[in-house]
């Protein structure tokens, strides 16, 4: 049986991870430092040839990439959450683990041609911290599972 803590700890954390996706699709890329990612946070976007780095970073590299998406949707789902740390599951604890698994259709517009729309299946791979402003992002790794219908130039 879950502990109320347990249950406030996965709600809270669900929460940041649909957060997380708003910011993105939104592209109020600056909020991420605010609400989502502690401090020294890494983020590893390289499976799909994004950016790997800090918080800074992530969010330079967001301004940047994203100006060629009008219209993105991160869909999260199987939100897998593991409290506590590897060494100690105690509910309670101020770290987390998941898995989510995120489909991510995005618009593109093509010279010459109707909108496009590909469509990225990746898992990510997080640890969660506690701070005092609540659960945050600690480390974000994206596993590739699959792209649908990408536009050429962008298969490698």
């Amino acid at each position: 049986m879950l502990s109320l803590q347990a249950i406030s700890d996965r709600l809270e954390l669900h929460d940041l991870i649909n957060r997380y996706a708003q910011i993105i699709d939104s592209k109020d890329f600056d909020l991420l430092r605010e609400e989502i990612f502690c401090e020294d946070a890494f983020i590893d976007y390289s499976a799909f040839g994004g950016s790997k780095g800090n918080v800074d970073e992530t969010i330079a590299f967001l301004h940047n990439a994203m100006k060629i998406f009008p219209n993105t949707q991160h869909l999260n789902t199987n939100i897998q959450i593991s409290l506590g740390d590897s060494m100690n599951s105690d509910v309670g604890s101020d770290r987390a683990s998941g898995r989510i698994l995120c489909l991510n259709p995005q618009e593109m517009k093509l010279p010459g041609r109707d909108d496009h729309i590909f469509l990225c299946g990746l898992w990510y791979v997080d640890q969660y911290r506690r701070t005092e402003q609540g659960w945050r992002i600690a480390e974000r790794i994206e596993e590739k599972s699959f792209v649908f219908n990408a536009p050429d130039f962008l298969k490698a």
